[in-house]
């Protein structure tokens, strides 16, 4: 039987050449009602960019890092190291590597990435954190760049990897040089833009799909000896995603081979309607593992009556975690009683504050106490049985995305039955409105820590943060506490291996943080993704988690790396 052959668009400058299924990776995630709406978009600084399909296999990074395996993997950097007090960094980059244009990678890249995201600050992605730290990045010959910090950054390198979302993309500087990097798309096929040090280039793009083929030159981390051989996929296809069940059937019927995560009823039916669909824990509840991104109910801080910490206890004492898993997850699930993950590293952390988690039960569903917070801020319950103050009804209207659908209508249910005025919808500008903090109240994730320390997460909630474009490391609470602030800064110049110091901040941090509860934890975040071994097997699992298996992460390539296919 002949090997069917995906059907695609032409591209620009000329046919696509064909690709059979079996070499050909066709994955589901993005976009806005089912259109990519950033396909023309490869600079991932711009605005706008967030997530884009693709970026982080063709802008490749100084390292990886695995939180499953908790191994580094040293990419374009051979070597890094800081100096006794972590006021430099002194960075060497492999030689041998060249961009897709002929022109080589050197030291100058990276010191220009650093220097230009200095300069322009909050106008672009990651432009505040690195404007926060580097006084002034030198390339001291082809392979060395010298990182000067103003203050001790003993964590700017691990800031700098990629892992799970984020990253600092390390880009040519001979394309951006001169480019304004809040519009720039370095985006044109026949300039053969994006330029990239990886294996693979850019074919096609529109908002239908993104199409990404592998190079026919040899790949350098192939002759340096970092991985065996180039990516047995010869093709990635990205496909904007659609409504859940149409993907569902897309993945029964083998015509996809991942997908973003699925909710848990839908994987249950896949699982059984194709056998040959895997999740990280093969055909077994939660399905998945879990992400670094606990959700929580965000509430805006800036606005009332959400200002006052009493009315978000409320909400907190008015949602039944347990209930609201069982219901919407069917049990697949996990409550989450803190904004970070519980990974091995930073479990130490959460015994730390069992003691004020006692005296702040973020997981408590206690209507009894929300109603007597309530009562004692002036708020009364009104003829139609919603809470009320000075003729204003207390409204939570929740907004999110397409993964928040199982939970969100159930969270706002549970407030309604309280006396809440609530609603779930899910905006097409959502992400949008969120990061420029236009909403009231929203589910979402945190990205934040993920081992080591909890420094990452208490960023999160600086006032600095407010003004970081992007999807994570956001302070999407828009909560500022001066004395908080200062904590996390002096963490931020505290080497991570002085645990004592570090614990010592953290208590002091969550002493004020539990009180006031910026934002409302609700779950941990499970990743379900649906994986299908008809086409494509070594998928990561709990049997081999060499990684993190959402491919929309940075890390993704480490996954292209370890694919084979089934036949």
């Amino acid at each position: 039987m002949a090997t069917p052959t995906v059907v695609t668009t032409p591209a620009p400058t000329g046919q696509l050449r064909e690709v059979p299924r079996n070499r050909t990776l066709i994955l589901r995630w993005g976009g806005q009602e089912g259109r990519h709406i950033d396909w023309e978009l490869w600079n991932g600084y711009a605005i706008g960019a967030n997530h884009q399909n693709g970026l982080g296999i063709l802008y490749e990074p100084l390292a990886y890092y695995s939180a499953f395996a908790d191994k580094w993997y040293p990419w374009l950097a051979e070597s890094w190291e800081y100096n006794q007090d972590y006021t430099e960094l002194t960075i060497t980059t492999r030689s041998g590597i060249t961009w897709s244009d002929g022109t080589p990678f050197s030291a100058e890249d990276v010191a220009f990435t650093l220097n230009s995201l200095r300069d322009l600050g909050p106008e672009v992605r990651w432009g505040v954190d690195v404007q926060q730290f580097v006084d002034e990045a030198v390339a001291e010959n082809d392979n060395v760049v010298r990182v000067k910090f103003k203050v001790p950054a003993p964590r700017f390198f691990y800031f700098m990897t990629y892992k799970y979302d984020i990253g600092v993309y390390i880009v040519p500087k001979h394309i951006f040089e001169g480019q304004d990097w809040t519009t720039f798309t370095a985006y044109d096929l026949n300039k053969g833009w994006p330029v990239t040090t990886g294996p693979w280039r850019v074919v096609f793009s529109s908002p239908e799909q993104k199409v990404i083929d592998l190079r026919e030159e040899e790949w350098w981390a192939v002759k340096q000896g970092l991985v065996r051989q180039k990516p047995r996929v010869e093709r990635v296809i990205y496909l904007p995603f659609t409504q859940e069940t149409q993907v569902a059937q897309q993945l029964i019927a083998n015509e996809i081979d991942c997908s973003l995560d699925l909710r848990p009823l839908t994987m249950e039916t896949i699982l059984v309607q194709n056998p040959a669909i895997i999740t990280h824990t093969f055909k077994d509840p939660p399905y998945g593992y879990e992400d670094w991104w606990p959700t929580s109910l965000y509430v805006n801080c800036e606005r009332e009556p959400y200002t006052d910490k009493d009315v978000r206890w409320a909400l907190s004492y008015f949602i039944d975690r347990q209930q609201l898993i069982e219901v919407a997850l069917g049990g697949a699930g996990e409550p989450a009683v803190l904004p970070m993950p519980t990974y091995p590293g930073l479990l130490p952390y959460f015994d730390a504050v069992q003691d004020l988690l006692q005296q702040y039960p973020t997981n408590e569903f206690n209507p009894a106490k929300g109603a007597a917070l309530l009562q004692s801020k002036g708020w009364q319950k009104n003829a139609n049985g919603f809470w009320e103050k000075d003729g204003q009804v207390l409204d939570v209207p929740i907004e999110s995305f397409t993964v928040m659908a199982d939970i969100g209508p159930v969270v706002a249910e549970m407030l309604r039955r309280q006396g809440v005025q609530s609603s779930y919808a899910m905006p097409p500008d959502f992400f949008d409105r969120f990061g420029q903090g236009n909403y009231n109240a929203s589910l979402f994730g945190h990205g934040g820590s993920i081992g080591v320390d909890p420094y990452f997460t208490l960023r999160l909630y600086q006032s600095v943060t407010e003004a970081v474009p992007g999807g994570h490391q956001v302070n999407f609470s828009r909560w500022r506490n001066d004395q908080f602030d200062k904590i996390v800064d002096e963490m931020a110049v505290t080497p991570p291996e002085e645990t004592d110091r570090i614990m010592d901040q953290w208590r002091r941090a969550m002493e004020i943080w539990l009180p006031e509860l910026p934002d409302i934890p609700i779950q941990k975040w499970f990743h379900r993704i649906p994986m299908n071994t008809t086409y494509w097997q070594n998928w990561p699992t709990r049997d081999n988690p060499y990684v993190n298996g959402a491919f929309w992460h940075l890390t993704f390539q480490l996954i292209l790396n370890e694919l084979e296919p089934t036949q």
